[in-house]
């Protein structure tokens, strides 16, 4: 039976990605000491998408942030400012329910 412990204080995941591990590692570093988010966790990703006309493929370090819907806001706008690339991917997936102990820890690593 679902808990709705992400109902409260409603919680979520953030998707960004980055050109390379270091770079990667440099905003997951600055979004947890900002309290943007709870947690970062960063995977090696082959992306391929169409830029300005032409298919590319290239390796890209995708970031998966935990993070408090309310924290969105500020978090897209310090991610828009910071990151390197001209148009970066910067979506938020709503969580719907979780383990509560776990949604609870998101909610205080990520107050602000």
């Amino acid at each position: 039976m679902p808990t709705n412990a992400a109902i409260d204080t409603p919680i979520c995941v953030v998707l960004t990605t980055a050109p390379s591990e270091s770079v990667a590692d440099e905003l997951a570093a600055a979004i947890i000491h900002r309290a943007l988010g709870a947690c970062v966790q960063i995977d090696a990703v082959r992306s391929h998408y169409r830029w300005q006309g032409a298919a590319c493929a290239e390796s890209e370090w995708r970031l998966t942030i935990k993070t408090r819907v309310d924290r969105y806001p500020a978090l897209e706008e310090w991610l828009r400012e910071a990151h390197p690339y001209d148009t970066p991917q910067i979506v938020m997936l709503p969580i719907a329910d979780g383990l509560a102990a776990y949604c609870e820890w998101v909610r205080q690593g990520s107050a602000g």
